[in-house]
């Protein structure tokens, strides 16, 4: 984990926080910097300024347990952020083994039949944000994502496609949320080749992601509730759920529901017809005349 990186998250994380909001007086109003100035967060946390300082240029790694914790409760971090920093922490004493995202090739079957079982739209991601499976539903829903000539890609599609900007109706939350996350996986995995080239290229293509990835924000997808305007059916309005699947490190399995009775409930209806309708013109004619066979015999 390279200094730079430290060195920037501990600074806008300073930045974030107001003398107010930690109960430090202030006087007057010459303040030179945004947010807590290192003395002040060097005393929040019982360490001296010489010591922070050299921890906000980087040299965090010999950094003990209870020291990054006084920080994280100084600069005010969530949960996220807090992981994060000993992750950074971690990298940097160099007791992080190299871990890569799962290609970008599949799931173990037993999981794609867990997916196909699912009667609502499902997808499966890596840390790379490559889309690695999905059932039927989830495929038809994600219907822009897969139609690239690339294998598909949640952060390409974000910010490079511009039909993202009119798929996701929160088209800037949603890009800042998708480079949080990758901020996060790449303090958790530094020497993920994979994620390091994708964040290079992203930042050499798009200022938008350069904007958002200089933000240093740290961001954990378990729940929340999403809006898309699918190409087929309109606006949809969706809550999401996050699962880890047992025994696959750094995959996340995300389903959609919408609320019965809805019309995003009737958009995921239709979804689901054209989906089988357009499955059943692509059946071999063979095959289709097997079933009508079988059926005629019953």
């Amino acid at each position: 984990m390279d200094k730079k990186t430290v060195r920037e998250f501990l600074v806008s994380r300073r930045a974030r926080v107001t003398p107010e909001q930690v109960g430090l007086p202030v006087y007057g109003d010459d303040r030179r910097v945004p947010g807590l100035r290192r003395e002040e967060v060097a005393m929040l946390a019982g360490v001296s300024v010489d010591y922070y300082t050299r921890l906000e240029r980087g040299n965090i790694g010999g950094a003990s347990e209870s020291v990054l914790e006084a920080i994280a409760t100084a600069l005010m971090l969530d949960e996220v952020e807090r992981a994060h920093l000993f992750g950074l922490a971690r990298a940097a004493a160099g007791t992080r083994r190299r871990r890569s995202a799962r290609p970008a090739g599949g799931v173990r079957s037993s999981v794609q039949r867990m997916l196909d079982a699912m009667a609502v739209p499902a997808v499966v991601h890596n840390a790379r944000q490559d889309l690695v499976a999905a059932n039927r539903l989830g495929r038809a829903l994600y219907a822009p994502h897969f139609d690239t000539d690339q294998p598909p890609n949640i952060a390409r599609f974000v910010f490079l496609d511009p039909r993202a900007r009119d798929y996701y109706v929160d088209w800037p939350l949603t890009r800042r949320t998708v480079a949080a996350m990758m901020r996060l996986e790449a303090g958790r995995a530094p020497l993920d080749e994979g994620l390091t080239s994708l964040i290079g290229e992203l930042s050499a293509r798009s200022a938008v992601f350069a904007q958002d990835w200089a933000r240093h924000n740290v961001h954990s997808h378990r729940t929340g509730t999403k809006s898309f305007r699918h190409p087929d059916v309109g606006l949809i309005e969706v809550a999401f759920d996050v699962f880890e699947p047992t025994g696959d490190d750094r995959l996340w399995i995300v389903t959609y529901t919408a609320e019965p009775g809805t019309p995003s409930a009737d958009a995921f209806a239709l979804l689901g017809s054209l989906t089988a309708t357009h499955d059943a013109a692509r059946e071999p004619r063979g095959a289709a005349d097997v079933d009508s066979t079988r059926s005629a015999d019953r």
